[in-house]
């Protein structure tokens, strides 16, 4: 099994939150004036639907290069939609616009993509999420 750990810790005289893992940094935080958000840095939709675009990204470029075809353009929008309260990510939608370098059609590396991409998959199947005392 792997594992992937991120840490999060308060950012000082903000009610934001910096996170990292190893040399890369985001910032958290609610819009302003929610919550005493200031609006600097992303929110949680924000950051899920960033989780599942840029790992679909990723797996573009993985299931291109297994499949011996390069890429040149990528665009990916991603859209997540909420609803009740608390709100919950109750959906989200792909907008994908990938070409290849020669001009061929880009759909297989799509939808080779799509099959592998460990977020969506996760998110699809569910994952149990708790929390423990810390170490």
């Amino acid at each position: 099994m792997v594992t992937s750990t991120v840490e999060l810790r308060n950012v000082a005289g903000t009610e934001a939150a910096l996170g990292w893992a190893g040399d890369h940094t985001v910032v958290v935080d609610r819009p302003e004036g929610k919550a005493g958000g200031k609006g600097l840095g992303f929110n949680g939709a924000q950051l899920l639907g960033l989780a599942i675009g840029g790992c679909y990204c990723n797996d573009l470029r993985y299931a291109a290069h297994e499949m011996g075809v390069a890429l040149g353009d990528i665009e990916v929008t991603v859209t997540v939609a909420l609803d009740g309260v608390p709100f919950l990510a109750t959906g989200a939608e792909l907008a994908v616009r990938c070409e290849t370098a020669d001009g061929s059609d880009a759909r297989l590396v799509i939808d080779r993509a799509w099959q592998v991409c460990t977020v969506a998959n996760s998110l699809r199947l569910g994952i149990p999420v708790n929390i423990v005392s810390p170490a």
